[in-house]
């Protein structure tokens, strides 16, 4: 318990710092909303559209807009850019005092960077479930809500997959903290992820609704367990040994993300020029 303390309290101490920003959990919330409307209705003109009415859908309608108030609720869990405070510790030299501290430097960074991602994510996926899956039902709308899940045990595997890619998320952090600090700027690093994260996680579209020959390759690879893996077991399309196959793929890229970050944080830390002062 001694050694897990401070990596417990690093995670603590920086999640509930982020709970702090109220304002901005709730513009987040908005904007996503917004987004999130305005993608249902372009995914229902889709289906509602002659060319798709000719061949079935790999989703229907209802799961996509699911599938799209997911995304929306996950959206501060994309791995799109740096711990913000990781890259202002590199900008400003303080990163020296992570060198000095008694603890795995990778670990702790991790620690800090979960605890800012969970911050961010549950407040808002709180306010998107209950906007969502309650205001809108009540109100006449529940064709357009985030329905429930397919079955209790979809539920529960869901919510397993979800800290699976909060983990996931931030191994994949941890390696844009590692390339910032190798840079000594995050701005470059930041800028080359967020496209290719927003789309191969599927939040900008659901990668079932992407060609056919491409679906082994986009559900395989390792942004599909932040967004997609999540979505398809909590509305049914992975249940029994399928869900469980998806929750192992997020645990293998976890692990094999893990280490890839050890060995660069290791070769990036021996050659590391601090400035500041």
């Amino acid at each position: 318990m001694s050694m897990v303390r401070p990596y417990a309290a690093a995670f603590v101490s920086r999640f509930l710092v982020m709970l702090q920003y109220r304002t901005a959990a709730w513009a987040g919330f908005a904007t996503q909303c917004w987004w999130g409307g305005i993608k249902a209705m372009v995914l229902a003109a889709f289906y509602g559209g002659a060319a798709a009415a000719q061949a079935p859908a790999p989703l229907s309608l209802e799961q996509a807009i699911t599938y799209v108030w997911l995304a929306q609720g996950l959206f501060a869990l994309l791995p799109w850019g740096s711990d913000p405070e990781i890259a202002q510790a590199v900008r400003t030299g303080s990163v020296a005092y992570d060198r000095l501290r008694p603890v795995d430097a990778y670990t702790f960074w991790f620690s800090r960077s979960a605890g800012w991602t969970a911050a961010r994510v549950l407040p808002r996926m709180a306010m998107m479930t209950a906007f969502t899956g309650v205001a809108l039902p009540l109100a006449g709308l529940g064709a357009w809500g985030l329905q429930p899940p397919a079955r209790g045990a979809a539920l529960a595997a869901s919510i397993a997959a979800l800290v699976l890619a909060l983990l996931l998320s931030t191994a994949l952090v941890m390696l844009l903290n590692v390339a910032t600090a190798a840079a000594l700027n995050e701005r470059g690093i930041n800028t080359l992820a967020a496209p290719v994260v927003i789309v191969l996680s599927g939040n900008l579209l659901p990668l079932a609704l992407l060609p056919d020959a491409w679906q082994a390759a986009l559900l395989l690879q390792p942004l599909a367990g932040v967004v997609d893996i999540p979505a398809r077991i909590y509305f049914g399309r992975l249940a029994g040994l399928d869900a469980l196959a998806g929750l192992a793929l997020q645990g293998f890229w976890t692990l094999l993300l893990v280490l890839l970050g050890r060995a660069c944080m290791a070769r990036t830390m021996r050659r590391l020029e601090v400035q500041g002062g």
